[in-house]
């Protein structure tokens, strides 16, 4: 029998694959179903730091939107009324109660201050983990780099002291000094990384005068990013490793696992060919692990990482080369 199980944040999971935070993780339906197809674990649809700290004040000052995502206040003050703290906790407690996976709850952030003791509520909720999507745009020329890595360890330390779950880390590859930034927030205490977390991308639509998404969903080839910096990170932080963004397919998530991570989350590909495309994973992953006599995700767990590969040199190799890149 081959056995998916694997362990995330002291987490049991019966599959490696975790639904990423989306659309598709925020109702009851969709939970039952990403269950019923076999994946390891959940991660809830985010609520906004702007959401938490609306509802301490009721009202945005100029300083609470200053480091807001949305485009203006009153967008912000109407998703915060359509989507209350207390429905997410309530959300979290019948989840619970009609999923056995674990469900991991999850906070979309940009500051340390105010809205950390909320997080107490999601513990109290019964959300077996917390995971903090926290990213600031080094865009402030005037902005030292160590500035807005300091948010980080704050942001930390303070939900730290609210709650015992673990908590995940998910952030994205924007920093002068990726890996000594890695491997510093691990040793905060936190049980889990997760690389890498996907942004807005702008566009210009040349007609129409506007800014305009673009990119909404990754693309198989985005894998390399993540797969890059998990192998070159595994072994060398102090907390477990999930890969994010460009896993489309089982052979996606056994590279992940190869590479040092120890749990994947899938979004994009479940948008294109629904929820049951998780049992396409699966058996892609079961078919392949069978062909290569693995019963086990630890049998080949970290085997090409940049501590076991042969050739580690090439996981920094950055300038391209027609050799290498074997294009004639």
């Amino acid at each position: 029998m081959i056995d998916l199980s694997t362990t995330y944040m002291g987490l049991e999971l019966k599959s490696p694959v975790i639904v990423g935070s989306s659309g598709l993780t925020k109702n009851i339906a969709s939970l039952e179903k990403i269950e019923k197809f076999g994946a390891g674990a959940v991660v809830l649809k985010s609520l906004f730091e702007e959401q938490i700290r609306y509802e301490i004040h009721k009202v945005f000052s100029h300083d609470d939107m200053q480091n807001a995502y949305t485009e203006a206040e009153d967008y912000i003050k109407n998703y915060a009324r359509a989507h209350t703290l207390h429905e997410y906790l309530d959300f979290i407690q019948e989840a619970k109660k009609r999923v056995a996976m674990p469900v991991i709850a999850s906070i979309n952030c940009v500051s340390g201050t105010e809205w950390p003791a909320f997080a107490k509520e999601i513990e109290a909720a019964g959300a077996d983990a917390l995971e903090l999507n926290v990213f600031l745009l080094p865009a402030d020329v005037g902005q030292e780099g160590n500035a807005y890595e300091k948010v980080y360890f704050d942001v930390i330390e303070n939900v730290k002291k609210q709650i015992s779950i673990p908590i995940a880390l998910k952030v994205s590859s924007h920093f002068s000094g990726l890996a000594s930034m890695l491997k510093k927030l691990s040793w905060t205490g936190i049980k889990g990384l997760v690389l890498f977390n996907r942004f807005f991308n702008p566009d210009i639509d040349v007609d129409k005068l506007k800014v305009v998404p673009s990119n909404l969903y990754s693309s198989p080839e985005e894998i390399s990013t993540s797969l890059r910096w998990i192998a070159i990170m595994a072994g060398k932080v102090q907390c477990d490793l999930c890969a994010s963004t460009g896993v489309h397919n089982g052979k996606g998530v056994i590279k992940q696992i190869m590479a040092g991570a120890q749990a994947v989350q899938v979004c994009s590909v479940l948008y294109r060919n629904g929820l049951s495309y998780l049992e396409s994973i699966h058996q892609e992953m079961k078919e392949w692990m069978e062909k290569n006599q693995y019963q086990n995700l630890a049998q080949f767990s970290g085997k090409m990482s940049h501590l076991n590969v042969d050739s580690p040199a090439a996981y920094h190799r950055v300038q391209f080369m027609k050799h290498f890149a074997g294009i004639d």
